[in-house]
């Protein structure tokens, strides 16, 4: 299907029928942003992983319904763990779109599972750009038809070049400033990504939007630079990270939330020192020890005024993972007083919730599910991680736009090219040819089937 299909008004009706036929409605995705969007459509929700850690349920013979939104970010795994989980009156409605993202672990089981003939219905009229040569452009992407989208926003007037590093992220600044209000900037990488929150920051404080008085807050970055075989090595460690824990070990007396920070690191023998927040210190092989998140610390400025999001879900505070917000005023206390997206205000203490970040730009893999009225892009083709840029990362970034996107690149004649690279993983599992395709189970009219996709 589509992007900007219409999808809460369609899961909503679809909810409403589930639940008139005795069926309960459950949604999980695999981001927390995009189970928030999800509950949008009148369902309780949760994110996928979050429902993998319950384990198996007992079987209660109750009729539920589970949807699976942004299923392309699913993994081979998780949709394996998850199916196996089902009971018989339990029926599954996965949703999603082929062409965004793909999960970062192995597979692409929802493609896999429309190529074996799951039955499948597609949204296919647009519906969230509301001006019609973006919408035209968004529709070029759906079919893979990068270079003639991007030949398409070049006559448009909104692909500008600007060959300078920090001259294209200075102008992607201004151009922010000029209408912050339902603007969101999206960047490949992560680096980028920190560079252009800080340049807005600025820029926005000499628009007088922004105050200039700024609190400087100890924040925990994620280390994206290590892969999950890396963290039970000791030698990809460094002194002075900090590891937050998700699951309990009884060997290493380390509790589920806790967080600890690298002391020393003997990598022969492949044993870390961590000193946790009591005190206390304690040396293990990380082979040992599940559930591990790596963070450096890095010292982040923040204002009244500014956009701020939560790059770690804050439960006590009932606020997801990248869920957004607006600083509306600070206490003496340090405690910063936030106004979020959806409407709820938030008492924060940044010493004890330290993963934020400012939330004025984002990557396109953690901006898929969201709209925004106005969309600036930047594309670097110059970019070391060169499969960042791809034809997945053009079709969301641009389809997120409901009445303009902008583009800010410093080669405008390579960047259809740049675009256009196919970075679709292949299967974890590979299939054999069958003589027949996957057949829907026969069952009653009023009733609702299993293994049913909706391509959005």
């Amino acid at each position: 299907g589509i992007a900007g299909a219409g999808k809460t008004t369609t899961l909503s009706v679809i909810r409403e029928g589930a639940e008139a036929e005795g069926y309960r409605v459950e949604g999980f995705a695999p981001t927390s942003r995009a189970a928030q969007k999800l509950g949008e459509a009148g369902m309780e929700t949760s994110t996928l992983q979050k429902h993998l850690v319950r384990g198996q349920q007992p079987d209660t013979s109750e009729k539920r319904l589970f949807v699976l939104d942004e299923s392309s970010l699913a993994s081979t795994r998780q949709v394996h763990e998850f199916v196996n989980r089902l009971h018989p009156n339990d029926r599954v409605l996965l949703v999603g779109d082929r062409r965004q993202h793909e999960a970062v672990e192995a597979g692409r089981p929802f493609a896999q599972l429309q190529d074996a003939g799951m039955k499948t219905v597609k949204l296919e009229e647009i519906v969230r750009q509301k001006d019609p040569e973006l919408k035209q452009v968004v529709e070029q992407l759906a079919r893979g038809e990068v270079r003639e989208a991007i030949q398409n926003l070049d006559r448009q007037g909104r692909v500008h070049e600007i060959q300078g590093h920090d001259e294209r992220i200075a102008a992607i600044a201004k151009e922010y400033a000029k209408s912050p209000e339902n603007t969101l900037v999206i960047s490949p990488d992560n680096r980028s990504r920190m560079e252009i929150n800080e340049c807005v920051h600025a820029e926005l404080q000499r628009s007088g939007l922004v105050s200039n008085e700024e609190h400087r807050i100890r924040t925990l970055v994620p280390r994206q630079d290590l892969t999950g075989a890396d963290r039970t090595w000791a030698e990809r460690y460094e002194v002075g990270d900090v590891l937050r824990y998700s699951r309990a070990s009884k060997e290493t007396g380390i509790g589920k939330g806790e967080y600890a920070q690298v002391k020393s690191i003997d990598a022969l023998r492949n044993r870390l020192t961590v000193e946790l927040q009591n005190g206390t210190q304690r040396t293990y092989d990380p082979r040992r020890q599940q559930g591990i998140s790596v963070f450096h610390e890095d010292m982040r400025s923040f204002s009244v005024g500014d956009r701020i999001q939560f790059t770690a879900p804050a439960n006590n505070l009932r606020v997801a993972n990248r869920e957004l917000g607006t600083i509306e005023s600070s206490g003496e206390d340090g405690r910063l007083h936030l106004n979020m997206d959806g409407g709820r205000a938030v008492e924060l203490d940044p010493h004890q919730h330290p993963h934020l970040d400012q939330g004025y730009a984002m990557t396109s893999h953690s901006s898929q599910g969201q709209t925004a009225d106005r969309v600036l892009i930047h594309v670097d083709t110059d970019l070391g991680a060169r499969d960042l840029l791809n034809s997945r990362m053009a079709y969301v970034s641009v389809s997120r736009g409901r009445y303009d996107v902008q583009i800010y690149t410093n080669n405008g004649s390579t960047l259809g090219q740049e675009l256009s690279r196919d970075v679709s993983h292949s299967p974890a599992i590979q299939q054999e040819p069958v003589a027949h395709k996957i057949e829907p189970q026969t069952r009653h009219t009023n009733q609702i089937s299993q293994g049913f996709g909706l391509g959005l």
